[in-house]
C-alpha cells in the first residue's frame, strides 16, 4: 500500500456490524449482577468495562440492559453551534434530533461527552422522546439538564451530574453509530449496555449469549455461598467455590433448595 496515493476512505475496508443481541439475551442478562458479569468478562480477558464515575439519576432503580446506540460529541465551536441550527428538520448541524429520531425498542443511548460535564449532554424533551420510542436507557460521561424531570422518569438515565448550561456552549454531536469512549471504556454500536443499581456495565455484543449463561450459573451459586457465610461457616474452602463446593451446590438444588442452618459458634471462628 502506497503512503503516498492512499486509498480513499470507501475503500478501506470496514469493521463488520456486531452480532444482533435478541430482547430475550437482553431479558436474561438485565437479571445478571454487575458482580458476576465483571467477573466473567476478567476471566474472558476484559479487564475494566465499567464505565466509572457515573451515578443514576432516578429516584426508582431498575436493573436493564440494552443494545448501544452510540453518539459521539466534540468541543463545539462558536461558528457552527448556535442556537439557529436547532431546527426542527434534519441537519447536518444536529444531528442530535436525528439520532433521537432513529432510535429503536431496545436501545441504550451511550455519548461520548468526553467526562465533560460543563454543558449537558441533553435534556427530558429528547430523553422523553427516546423512551417513548422505546429506549430502554441513557448514559453518558456527562451531564444531563432537567434532573428534577429526569429523577421521575421511568427510564434508567446515569451520567455524571446535573447543570442546566445548554449542550451547545461545549459540545457538538460529530457522529451517529460509531466506536466511541465513554467514561474510559470502548463502546461500539450493538454492545449490551447493562446496568443496576451498582454500575454500567459494556458487554461486547457477540458474548452477550454466554455472559447470560454463566451469569445465571454464577448468581446461583454466589447465593448459594452467601447463605452458608451468614450461617456463619468461615471462607476458607467455601469461597471462591471449589470442584466440592460446587457438587454440594447442585446437591442443594436437586434437593429443593432448602435452609441452611447456623454452624457451631466453635465452626464459625
Amino acid at each position: 500500500m502506497s503512503l503516498v496515493n492512499p486509498p480513499p476512505l470507501k475503500e478501506i475496508p470496514q469493521r463488520a456490524p456486531a452480532p444482533f443481541v435478541a430482547n430475550a439475551v437482553l431479558d436474561r442478562l438485565a437479571k445478571a449482577s454487575s458482580g458476576s458479569l465483571t467477573t466473567q468478562l476478567f476471566i474472558k480477558g476484559f479487564r475494566q468495562p465499567v464505565l466509572h464515575g457515573l451515578k443514576p439519576l432516578n429516584r426508582r432503580l431498575r436493573p436493564f440492559a440494552g443494545r448501544a446506540y452510540t453518539m459521539r460529541f466534540i468541543p463545539a465551536r462558536e461558528d457552527v453551534d448556535v442556537y439557529g441550527n436547532l431546527t426542527t428538520r434534519p441537519s447536518a448541524d444536529n444531528l442530535q434530533w436525528v439520532g433521537v429520531e432513529q432510535i429503536e425498542p431496545g436501545h441504550v443511548l451511550v455519548i461520548d461527552s468526553n467526562k465533560d460535564g460543563r454543558a449537558a449532554s441533553m435534556g427530558a424533551m429528547l430523553i422523553t422522546r427516546m423512551m417513548m420510542r422505546g429506549a430502554r436507557g441513557v448514559v453518558t460521561d456527562g451531564a444531563f439538564r432537567d434532573g428534577t424531570e429526569l429523577a421521575e422518569m421511568d427510564l434508567p438515565i446515569w451520567s455524571t451530574g446535573v447543570t442546566a448550561t445548554t449542550r451547545l456552549s461545549y459540545h457538538h454531536v460529530a457522529d451517529l453509530q460509531v466506536p466511541i469512549g465513554c467514561a474510559g471504556v470502548a463502546v461500539y454500536p450493538g454492545d449490551v449496555i447493562h446496568g443496576d443499581g451498582d454500575n454500567i456495565t459494556v458487554i461486547p455484543a457477540h458474548l452477550a449469549e454466554e455472559m447470560a449463561d454463566l451469569c445465571e450459573k454464577r448468581d446461583d451459586i454466589e447465593a448459594y455461598l452467601a447463605m452458608r457465610v451468614r450461617a456463619g461457616e468461615p471462607l476458607w474452602g467455601l469461597y471462591p467455590p471449589s470442584d466440592e463446593t460446587r457438587r454440594q451446590h447442585m446437591a442443594w438444588v436437586a434437593a429443593g433448595r432448602p435452609a441452611i442452618p447456623p454452624v457451631s459458634p466453635q465452626r464459625a471462628r
